[in-house]
C-alpha cells in the first residue's frame, strides 16, 4: 500500500451537504453516528442486529451511470460503508409544502399507532418508491420484509404502500422542482448523480482512529498484497454478521478492510460454463442472477434473509463465514459449485465442500481470501430441488437445509448430488447416500435405500431448533419429496 495511493477522509452526502470525516472509530454503525453525532434520531434502535428494521434507512450510489437505491440496516452498517455514497433518513424526505407522499399515505391508510417502527417501514418504502412504480403487492411484501410492527398490522401499511404514488399524482406541477430532491423527479436525479461524481475518487480510503484502522483498496491486487502482509486484518463485505460483532459481542477490531470498493469483486459474469459472482457481488443481485438461471431457487431466494439484509450482504460473505446453517450452501454445494481462492498473485480453485474443514474452520491459508464463487449452468438433463425448513416461513434461521440434484438417462440416475446444511457441523454432501442411488432405476426402492444410507451420513444435534430425531426425519422426508417432485415431471 503506497501512501500517495490513499487518502484518509472518509465522504459521503446527507440532504445536500457533504460530510469529510477523518478522526472517527472505523466500527461506528451509521446509526449511532446519526442519533449520537448528528442528534437525527428519527432513526431508532431496535434490536441492533438487523432483524427489526426500525433503523432503516436508504443508500444510493451510482451503478452503470444510474442511481441505485438500497434500503439497509444501520445498526450493523459500519460508517466507513457510507464513502462515496449518499445517505437518505426519515429526516431528509421533509419538503417546503409538507409530509412526502409516502408518509401521507401512512396517515390517511391509518398504518402508525405507536410510530416506533414507522420510520424504518417509511424508508423501507421510500426505497421502493424510488425504484418501481406503482409496485405490486408482492413487491410490497418483499420490500417490507425486514420491518416489524408489533401494533398495528401490515394490512394498513400495505395499503399505504399501494397508495403512495397517488399522493405523489396530485403534487401541483409548479411545485415538483422545490421537492425534486426527495420525491425524485429528473432534475432531483441529476444533482444526484453529479453529488455523487463529486465524490468519486481512484484512491483508496485508509484511515486510523486511535489503534484501529480501515481500508477500502480500489483494485484486487492492493487488497491480495494488502492481505499478505496484514495477514490478521478482518475482512468486511456486506457487515451482515461482523456488525453483530460489535453490536452484540462488544469484540474491539483493530484492522478491517473493505471488499466493496474493489471493481472487480463486485461483477458478475456468465461464460458458456458457469455464473462467476466476486466476493462483493450482494446477495440479492447474486440471487437474482441465480434464479435466472435455476429457478428453483426462487423459493430459498424470498426467504433468505429480509431485503435490506440481502441488500448488503454478500452471497461469497455467507460461504466465507462458513456456518454450519448458512442456506446458500447446500444448493450451491449440490451443484457443484467451486470458488477462486487468491493469496497475494496465486490464485487456486476448490470444490465448495472441500472447503469446509470442520465447525468454523475453512481451508484457508494466512492472507488468503475467497474471490469469487462459480456455478455451473443448468443442464439439459438435470433436475434439481432445495427446500429450507425453518419454524418460520420467512426471517429464521433453519433447521434443516436441504438440495438434491440429479441426472437421469433413461430413468437411470448417471450422477446424483445431495447437501445437507444443519445436519452436522458444516454444510455437507450426504456421499452414501448418494452411492446407494448412482448408477440405480429412479424408484421408489431406491429412494428406500438412500433414505438407509442417509442415516449413516449425518448424526445431527439437538439444539434450540430441533431435535435430532426431527431433523433425521425431516431429511429423509426431503429425500423422497424429491423424489416424488422429480417423477412428477417425468
Amino acid at each position: 500500500m503506497q501512501a500517495d495511493a490513499t487518502r484518509n477522509t472518509l465522504s459521503f452526502m446527507l440532504d445536500g451537504e457533504r460530510f469529510d470525516l477523518t478522526h472517527i472509530a472505523p466500527t461506528t454503525t451509521v446509526l449511532n453516528f446519526l442519533r449520537e453525532h448528528l442528534n437525527r434520531t428519527g432513526t431508532k434502535e431496535g434490536c441492533a442486529e438487523g432483524d427489526c428494521g426500525a433503523c432503516t434507512v436508504v443508500i444510493a450510489d451510482l451503478q452503470q451511470g444510474q442511481l441505485r437505491y438500497r434500503a439497509v440496516n444501520a445498526c450493523i452498517q459500519f460508517l466507513p460503508v457510507l464513502d462515496g455514497k449518499v445517505l437518505f433518513t426519515v429526516e431528509s424526505l421533509k419538503t417546503p409544502q409538507g409530509l412526502h407522499p409516502i408518509q401521507q399515505a401512512m396517515i390517511a391508510c391509518h398504518a402508525s399507532q405507536c410510530g416506533f417502527c414507522t420510520p424504518g417501514f417509511v424508508m423501507s418504502l421510500f426505497a421502493l418508491y424510488k425504484t418501481e412504480a406503482p409496485p405490486s403487492r408482492e413487491r410490497l411484501c418483499s420490500a417490507l420484509s425486514g420491518n416489524l410492527c408489533r401494533c398495528t398490522g401490515y394490512r394498513p401499511i400495505l395499503e399505504a404502500g399501494q397508495r403512495m404514488h397517488v399522493y405523489a399524482e396530485h403534487i401541483p406541477s409548479e411545485q415538483q422542482t422545490a421537492v425534486s430532491a426527495a420525491f425524485g423527479s429528473s432534475l432531483g436525479e441529476a444533482e444526484l448523480i453529479q453529488q455523487l461524481q463529486t465524490l468519486n475518487s481512484p484512491q483508496s480510503l485508509y484511515f486510523e482512529y486511535q489503534d484501529t484502522s480501515f481500508y477500502a483498496p480500489t483494485a484486487l491486487q492492493e487488497l491480495a498484497d494488502y492481505l499478505v502482509t496484514n495477514p490478521e486484518a478482518r475482512i468486511l463485505a456486506g457487515g451482515t454478521d461482523i456488525g453483530l460483532w460489535v453490536t452484540k459481542q462488544h469484540r474491539d477490531l483493530k484492522q478491517l478492510v473493505y471488499l466493496g470498493a474493489v471493481a472487480e469483486l463486485n461483477k458478475i459474469a456468465k461464460t458458456t460454463d458457469y455464473l462467476e459472482m466476486g466476493a462483493a457481488v450482494s446477495l440479492e443481485d447474486a440471487y437474482q442472477a441465480l434464479v435466472a438461471e435455476y429457478p428453483e431457487l426462487k423459493d430459498l431466494y424470498e426467504r433468505f434473509a429480509s431485503l435490506p439484509i440481502r441488500n448488503a450482504g454478500t452471497l461469497v460473505g455467507n460461504i466465507a463465514n462458513g456456518s454450519p446453517i448458512g442456506d446458500s450452501m447446500p444448493a450451491l454445494i449440490a451443484l457443484g459449485a467451486q470458488i477462486v481462492l487468491q493469496q497475494g498473485t496465486q490464485t487456486r480453485r476448490l470444490a465448495l465442500e472441500d472447503f469446509y474443514l470442520g465447525y468454523q474452520q475453512k481451508d484457508l491459508q494466512a492472507g488468503e481470501f475467497v474471490r469469487a464463487l462459480r456455478i455451473p449452468l443448468a443442464k439439459p438433463k438435470q433436475y434439481f430441488r432445495t427446500w429450507k425448513i425453518s419454524k418460520r416461513f420467512g426471517q429464521d434461521i433453519s433447521a434443516v437445509c436441504a438440495a438434491f440434484a440429479v441426472e437421469l438417462e433413461q430413468k437411470q440416475v448417471t450422477k446424483i448430488r445431495m447437501a445437507f446444511g444443519g445436519m452436522a457441523a458444516t454444510p455437507k454432501r450426504a456421499l452414501q447416500a448418494e452411492q446407494a442411488l448412482c448408477g440405480q432405476i429412479w424408484s421408489e426402492s431406491a429412494i428406500e435405500q438412500a433414505v438407509q444410507a442417509l442415516q449413516q451420513d449425518f448424526q445431527p444435534l439437538t439444539d434450540m431448533r430441533a431435535s435430532a430425531e426431527y431433523r433425521s426425519l425431516v431429511s429423509a422426508n426431503l429425500l423422497r419429496k424429491f423424489f416424488l417432485d422429480v417423477e412428477a415431471k417425468l
